[in-house]
């Protein structure tokens, strides 16, 4: 079973990710996460998928295509790590991909799709590294990471996510209907 990182696998910034991630096996976590997940918001009518609890903050497409989004970079930085890459991957600017990757103009349906393919996809890549390759560490972002950590990262941020959507679409009193 792949075990959680220790902090000096991946930067800071990641800690609130990784260390929200429940003990047990990963692959099964991910797996119950993404169900979750779109359980939460695939009942959602045009209005509340297009909610934003502040003007400058993202609609819940735009969450969603956001997860998927970075769910396919880290999936990416987990191939090259793991399979030993020594050139530095680059960072990329989440709100410059939202802004361009027009998710409002997809249907939740189809978000939920995207976001389950890219998911099944990170499941099969990481069922196709071995511990060695999970140890493996390579520099994205300009930071130093291990496979292991990434895995751990991608898991943590969609369920920060989720998070967000319950506590700040969902429950808003301005929301807009029930869920």
């Amino acid at each position: 079973m792949l075990k959680k990182p220790e902090s000096n696998e991946y930067a800071p910034y990641y800690e609130k990710y990784v260390s929200s991630v429940p003990e047990g096996d990963l692959l099964q976590i991910l797996d119950g996460q993404i169900k979750e997940t779109m359980n939460l918001v695939k009942g959602l009518n045009e209005d509340q998928a297009h909610f934003r609890y502040a003007p400058e903050k993202w609609t819940v497409k735009e969450v969603i295509g956001h997860i998927t989004d970075t769910e396919r970079i880290m999936s990416y930085r987990l191939l090259c790590v793991g399979r030993g890459e020594k050139a530095k991957l680059p960072g990329y600017d989440d709100n410059e991909y939202v802004k361009t990757g027009q998710f409002n103009r997809f249907s939740i349906k189809e978000l939920l799709e995207q976001l389950s393919h890219a998911r099944q996809n990170t499941i099969a890549l990481l069922k196709s590294l071995d511990d060695e390759a999970l140890l493996r560490s390579g520099n994205a972002n300009g930071t130093e990471v291990t496979a292991r950590a990434i895995a751990y990262i991608i898991a943590g941020h969609e369920l920060h996510h989720r998070t967000l959507i319950k506590e700040r679409y969902i429950g808003a009193e301005s929301f807009g209907g029930t869920h």
